[in-house]
């Protein structure tokens, strides 16, 4: 799902107010403000005080062991090793954290235990969040199912379209580098060039599959991939393949500026019902993204995948920065997600870094995967909530007794191999 790019609902903005010398001030909390120069984005826990508690998430563990074992195929890939190592964290020590993690949450007589194990091996780290707080802001996003044409008709006429061939990517990080033209590296052309000049870029005749409106376009390309229902019966299913190498720009948080959406009700609902009311605005907000994604088909099977080439895990699998975060590890969540009654519940839950973002940079960002279809919309639409980060990483004197522990064991469990992707845009 490409690294499953998604709406970043408000994307770094939400105002609150403060008071200060006894007046009212509005402060803006950047969510989405990178990290001063030389400064970490995870701190190790020394005050016992602020450990997070850890038994609840582990009465809630599910399908938690499926997503670590969908970390550790990934981790047996020789060319995952290029992405470490990342603040001070090797290779090893990250895979054998998510091996650790695995055998302790089996093997553990009950949360107690489980509590009393994982703090006896683990580090536990928080992230800085937005302004070192630790404060991190958590959006949500999912996975569209839509009807579509394999030919353009009167009904479907918006197209996505095939990684085009001039795009030029980086052979071993798999980033966006620009356009070849003459022989030279050229920008690749935004979002809305490539929308509505399609056939200067020479994209006619690349059409993957044709949408019946520009706003479910615009939601798959946000999104990164979806289900498809097709008109002559067959189901396909999309996902990433390249993007043109833009910068991600939320139309919700431009929408909330121009004050076309109300901060409190930025979701995709509000955002559907407003482009219903106005369609007159709707080219003139897409276009303000400049990030286009390029499709291609997936297997049914590894699908919906992340960014690491893997099927991701409904509220399992969390997107980060994967410049400051590391890949494939444990994680706790805590945080708040909607609930039923239109209100908010508690959300205190084991996940795993597996997926990243356009809109999801810096260490104040944060998104849950919410899953497939109309049900998960409603909730990545309304997902919007400050909360806690958590990593869990071995200790570096136990790094190697874990290892030799899954070595000895090896071929007693086996860890599934994610079938092959194209290569992530980058770190």
């Amino acid at each position: 799902m490409r690294k499953l790019v998604r709406l970043a609902v408000l994307a770094g903005l939400m105002v609150a107010s403060t008071g200060l010398m006894g007046c009212q001030k509005e402060l803006v909390k950047d969510y989405a403000r990178p990290l001063p120069e030389g400064v970490p984005a995870l701190r190790k826990i020394t005050n016992p005080k602020e450990l997070p508690d850890l038994k609840a998430a582990y009465l809630n563990r599910g399908d938690l062991v499926d997503a670590l074992n969908r970390s550790l195929g990934w981790f047996a890939k020789t060319s995952t090793q290029q992405f470490y190592p990342l603040q001070g964290f090797t290779h090893d020590q990250a895979q054998a954290s998510v091996l650790a993690f695995k055998q302790i949450l089996l093997t553990s007589s009950g949360p107690q235990d489980f509590q009393r194990r994982i703090l006896q091996d683990f580090d536990v780290w928080t992230s800085v969040g937005w302004d070192g707080s630790g404060v991190v802001y958590f959006t949500g996003y999912y996975t569209p199912v839509l009807t579509a044409s394999r030919v353009q008709t009167p009904e479907y006429k918006y197209p996505l379209y095939t990684k085009p061939a001039d795009l030029v990517r980086d052979p071993a990080t798999g980033q966006t580098l620009g356009r070849q033209i003459d022989g030279q590296l050229k920008p690749y052309p935004t979002g809305a060039q490539i929308e509505y000049y399609p056939q200067l870029l020479g994209l006619t005749g690349h059409e993957l599959v044709w949408l019946r409106s520009k706003l479910d376009r615009y939601i798959v390309r946000v999104q990164g991939s979806a289900k498809l229902h097709l008109t002559d019966g067959s189901t396909m299913y999309i996902g990433y393949a390249a993007d043109n190498g833009r910068p991600y720009t939320s139309i919700a948080k431009k929408m909330v500026e121009d004050g076309r959406l109300d901060p409190d009700h930025a979701g995709l609902p509000a955002i559907r019902q407003y482009f219903e009311q106005h369609p007159q605005d709707l080219d003139y907000y897409i276009s303000q993204n400049e990030r286009y994604i390029f499709f291609q088909t997936y297997d049914g099977t590894n699908w919906p995948a992340g960014s690491l080439g893997f099927q991701v895990t409904p509220f399992r699998t969390l997107a980060t920065d994967k410049k400051i975060f590391p890949r494939a590890c444990p994680t706790l969540v805590v945080t708040k997600i909607p609930s039923a009654d239109g209100g908010q519940a508690p959300f205190d839950q084991f996940m795993v870094d597996q997926d990243t973002g356009g809109a999801i940079r810096a260490p104040g960002r944060a998104d849950i995967y919410m899953g497939i279809g109309s049900q998960a919309e409603a909730i990545a639409g309304q997902q919007a909530a400050e909360g806690r980060l958590y990593y869990f990483i071995l200790k570096p004197d136990r790094v190697q007794a874990w290892l030799s522990q899954a070595s000895a064991a090896a071929g007693q469990v086996p860890v599934p191999a994610p079938a092959p992707l194209p290569a992530p845009m980058g770190p």
